[in-house]
């Protein structure tokens, strides 16, 4: 008789826990090996832990750290799936699954195609991004359901393969509804995962039960004609402290000689050639009585197109007016920083507009 209670006693489960020492395991369903679980059995959840149970295909109750004593008290869910109405006395069998709720960091992520997105300045634009993400599970039965399923040891690496489309996906929405320009996420991406991450947050706790604590961005790149733009904005900002650099380039100058002092006399021979395209405009801006055109009936057709023409400027005489390359004031035009029309094929600056420009 007591071999036969002895064998009973060795098909029930009396102690239940778990020791992770591989430090990347998510998700872990217990072996019970067609074992059912004793009335009052100790469930052991240690720090960084949970246990979800799972019976007849429903989410029972959740454990937080601690040492629980299944009995009909604490299991208040699981006794209702099973039919407990006045406690249960005998041995049940239960799906147990253990939940690392640690904190993974330094998960890495990335588009493996580029991704359109609309941009204020350029239109539609590709990207390509990647950078790292640290996060933790916050949702047990989401996470089980939607992202580790029935597994019985779910690892980080296929964890990664699962959700580095998902994360892209969430990126992707993130930036569009943010309407952050193309410019700014080339120059300022180590600030832009602070940004997103309220955005992207939300998404992911909802759909997988992840809670992400860092988002970084560790490079976004653009295509090359969105670079070359990037390049000729920066060059562009130089030329509003050009003042500063010019006296500081000659007072280097002035202690020194040979290929130093001439290297130094470049910028003040841009400086130059600003001023000369000022005092070109300043001509422009005589009294009405020393530049009035012959108008009305005693006008030629000729002498009215050539003093409208006065007030009109090719980019090409712009950048001979300036010193600079024809590229550079194309550059200024593309970023509305000097006010052009397009004609045709052609554009054209006013008079007014460059004078403009040059106030700064």
């Amino acid at each position: 008789m007591d071999r036969i209670f002895n064998l009973v006693r060795n098909q029930l489960i009396e102690v239940i826990e778990w020791t992770d020492d591989s430090r990347d395991t998510l998700s872990f369903r217990w072996p019970d090996e067609d074992k059912e679980i004793k009335n009052g059995a100790q469930l052991i959840v240690r720090e960084s832990q949970q246990v979800q149970f799972v019976a007849a295909g429903q989410f029972a109750d959740l454990f937080n750290p601690g040492k629980h004593t299944l009995t009909t008290e604490n299991i208040p869910v699981l006794s209702t799936i099973l039919g407990w109405k006045y406690g249960f006395q005998s041995p049940f069998k239960c799906d147990v699954y253990y939940l690392n709720t640690r904190l993974f960091t330094g998960n890495k992520w990335g588009t493996s195609n580029p991704v359109m997105m609309r941009d204020q300045d350029f239109g539609v634009v590709r990207l390509r991004a990647f950078g790292t993400y640290d996060f933790r599970i916050v949702d047990a039965p989401k996470f089980l359901k939607e992202v580790a399923g029935t597994d019985q040891n779910f690892r980080l690496d296929e964890f990664n393969d699962t959700m580095r489309s998902r994360i892209v996906s969430v990126f992707t929405e993130a930036l569009a509804k943010a309407h952050v320009p193309a410019l700014d996420i080339a120059q300022r991406y180590s600030e832009l995962g602070d940004a997103l991450l309220p955005i992207i947050n939300p998404v992911i706790q909802d759909k997988y039960g992840l809670e992400i604590s860092s988002f970084i961005l560790e490079n976004v790149s653009v295509p090359p004609e969105v670079e070359q733009a990037i390049d000729k904005r920066a060059s562009m900002s130089v030329i509003g402290n050009l003042n500063d650099y010019v006296k500081y380039q000659m007072g280097v100058a002035m202690g020194e000689g040979g290929e130093a002092g001439a290297a130094a006399a470049m910028p003040a021979q841009m400086a130059m050639g600003f001023g000369m395209a000022q005092e070109m405009m300043k001509s422009m801006q005589q009294p009405a009585a020393a530049q009035t055109p012959v108008t009305g009936a005693g006008a030629s057709p000729a002498t009215t197109v050539a003093s409208a023409a006065i007030d009109v400027l090719t980019p090409e005489q712009v950048a001979q007016a300036l010193g600079v390359s024809v590229e550079d004031v194309m550059a200024s035009i593309e970023a509305g920083d000097l006010k052009a029309r397009k004609i045709g094929n052609a554009w054209r600056i006013a008079k007014s507009a460059l004078e403009e420009f040059l106030r700064g």
